[in-house]
């Protein structure tokens, strides 16, 4: 959901281990000699109740202090049985209420797997095609398309429908909690995103995609969605504290909702009320019985919930960025921590709502998996996985890949700049040095990349790049799984054009690259015909909707009004007709990335600027964000040219290295 994907600075602090209060459920250690047979075959994974459980104890208690979370929830499933479903912690730590098996969390985008459940069960009735036009399901509401390429409950269900702003249809917010709006209501005052790649051709998380599945069932079965899954899942599963609504009586059993601080904060709710891409309640509990018939094959407790073909499709992958990097299957799961699975065939889906985050992970061939929520948006989850799979399933060394050469002109293909199709704000130039692929963005800083086959390389780290050719053999995208960056992780980034070329910008012109840059990420283009103007001024306005742009936080509901609202406070005399100055554009700039000094670069400005407008131009200064014509001297000297009107060149200059790809300091 929305919330998952802000950057937050992360205050952490550690709990006093006597606030991991667990709450152990009546549970069953396996036969003393099922063990022995298990142990005796070699077979993997958690075997032993009491073990499971230690281990977890220890971990827990480790990782919540490390992510600050005051109360989480562990299921653990082998075989059909439950080795551990416990709590641990607070669900309320000022109320001093632990966490236990019937405490509800918001699971957020998990829900993704229980819509996908829903759409393969009308497949299983014959009232659904996954692979017709998904207009036919829809009641008459048409998708704005502009591919010529029909879009499917297959695409949307993999994540490849192709949509421009896969996340604009997302509303979460306190006000929410005590409205009832239909998806029919919604659908009919919200603009769809449009489709703007084929359908199938490129992995991008999607909520809309899913929200549109759930849709797709309310109109194929008759029913509501919150009917249909209480009806048709819920009620024959026995999950019983579980809804897709904000009921009452499981808002009571709640867990409370905490920021990275540890700070109690508001529950919040959606729009539309029912959503299938993230509105689902649940418990420990519960969770349990959905994973058994995960595992099951689709049948629990005698029942078919779905057919096993449907089940084999949630859980193989459907989507890959290269053959050996598996994404999406056609069931919500993905594989975000593909590098992390020792080798294990894993699908795994996480959540989160703000305040509260979930993971579900499912290792079929094993008939094992586990569940976890807790009270906040930290990535504690990835670690749990991590010591999970280091644990019962170690993974032997692997060997070194033999790496290929890249000549200069083989190496011409890749080289560009690319955004990422979900994140917006996230640049990535590859270039070529010195016989090598050079991969440089704000995270990653500069990276060395090495090939093992054409369309695979791994970076200095041993993080994996795989690129997507077109039907014509050219480079589009990339997709690059990295630890330090989930954006680039939950899509691929496309190929943007940077050769516009404009008659009045010499090759000679020292701004060349920033205007061409600015112009392929739609930032800043031509002023009039074929010409940028290089020389001339921007409205305050205009270099608003530049900084929009740049920023790349738009493609969720209000992040584009917030954008504005912010940069309009930011000056004491704003006149959006007026032309800007140098040093108001520095203070927007410094408006929107919030950028400390860098401390080992002692900035001193020369000329005169207003008080409202220096720490913003040192700040910059200090980062290397200054245009071509500043010169910063040795003993750290400049002049910015404060209250002169901003050029638009500078401006392209200015926006690409604050917004762009420039690894720099951008110390935060």
């Amino acid at each position: 959901m929305k919330k998952a994907f802000q950057k937050m600075s992360l205050t952490v602090f550690l709990l006093s281990t006597t606030l991991i209060a667990a709450c152990t459920q009546p549970l069953s250690a396996m036969e003393s000699n099922q063990t022995a047979s298990i142990a005796a075959n070699n077979i993997k994974g958690p075997l032993d109740a009491k073990e499971v459980e230690a281990f977890a104890d220890q971990l827990f208690a480790e990782k919540m202090k490390k992510f600050n979370v005051n109360g989480s929830n562990f299921v653990v499933i082998r075989d059909g049985k439950v080795l551990v479903n416990k709590g641990y912690g607070f669900a309320d730590k000022e109320k001093k209420i632990p966490v236990d098996k019937d405490t509800v969390f918001q699971i957020g985008s998990v829900t993704k797997t229980f819509t996908a459940l829903a759409v393969l069960q009308q497949v299983d009735a014959g009232k659904i095609d996954l692979h017709r036009n998904v207009e036919e399901y829809l009641g008459g509401l048409k998708i704005p398309n502009k591919t010529g390429k029909p879009l499917t409950l297959y695409d949307m269900l993999t994540y490849t429908s192709g949509f421009d702003l896969p996340d604009i249809t997302t509303f979460t917010g306190p006000q929410y909690i005590k409205q009832n709006i239909s998806m029919d209501e919604f659908l009919s005052e919200n603009n769809l995103p449009t489709v703007v790649r084929p359908p199938g051709e490129v992995y991008t998380y999607d909520n809309t995609g899913f929200l549109l599945a759930g849709y797709a069932v309310e109109k194929a079965s008759g029913m509501s969605f919150d009917e249909y899954m209480d009806k048709k899942v819920f009620k024959p599963l026995g999950m019983t504290s579980s809804s897709v609504l904000l009921k009452p009586e499981l808002l009571k059993r709640m867990a409370a909702h905490y920021g990275p601080n540890g700070k109690p904060q508001p529950i919040e709710g959606l729009n539309p009320t029912v959503a299938p891409d993230g509105s689902i309640l649940s418990t420990g509990e519960d969770m349990a019985k959905y994973m058994i018939m995960q595992l099951q094959n689709g049948k629990f407790n005698g029942k078919e919930i779905v057919n096993q073909k449907s089940m084999e499709l949630m859980h193989s992958y459907q989507i890959f960025a290269e053959k050996d990097i598996p994404l999406t299957t056609v069931g919500g799961f993905e594989n975000l921590y593909r590098e992390l699975a020792n080798g294990q065939h894993v699908v795994f889906k996480g959540g989160n709502m703000p305040g509260h985050g979930s993971l579900i992970v499912l290792i079929p061939e094993q008939k094992i998996a586990f569940y976890m929520s807790y009270n906040n948006e930290s990535e504690m989850r990835s670690d749990i996985f991590r010591e999970f799979m280091d644990h019962y399933f170690p993974e032997k060394e692997k060997a070194e890949p033999v790496y290929l050469p890249l000549s200069e002109k083989d190496a011409q293909k890749y080289i560009g700049l690319y955004q990422n199709t979900r994140g917006f704000w996230t640049r990535t130039s590859i270039a070529y040095e010195n016989g090598s692929l050079m991969l440089e963005d704000k995270t990653s800083g500069k990276q060395k990349l090495r090939m093992i086959h054409p369309l695979l390389f791994v970076d200095e780290e041993g993080n994996k790049i795989a690129f997507k050719e077109d039907k014509n053999s050219t480079i589009q995208y990339f997709y690059y799984s990295t630890p330090k960056d989930v954006t680039h992780a939950v899509a691929h980034s496309q190929k943007m054009d940077r050769k516009e070329t404009y008659s009045d910008v010499p090759n000679t012109s020292s701004y060349k690259t920033y205007i061409n840059n600015v112009s392929a990420l739609s930032i800043m283009g031509a002023k009039t015909g074929s010409k940028f103007d290089p020389t001339g001024t921007m409205t305050q306005g205009e270099f608003i909707d530049a900084l929009v742009k740049a920023n790349g936080w738009y493609g969720f509901p209000g992040d584009e009004d917030n954008n504005r609202q912010q940069l309009a406070a930011s000056l004491p005399d704003l006149n959006l007709s007026a032309p800007i100055s140098r040093q108001a554009a520095a203070v927007m700039i410094q408006t929107l990335k919030q950028l400390e000094p860098m401390a080992t670069s002692k900035v001193k400005l020369q000329d005169k600027a207003d008080a409202w407008a220096k720490d913003a131009i040192t700040t910059l200064a200090s980062q290397g964000i200054v245009d071509p014509d500043t010169k910063i001297s040795a003993d750290g000297s400049f002049t910015f040219r404060a209250k002169d009107l901003l050029k638009r060149q500078e401006a392209s200059a200015l926006i690409d290295l604050a917004f762009g790809y420039h690894s720099l300091p951008i110390k935060r």
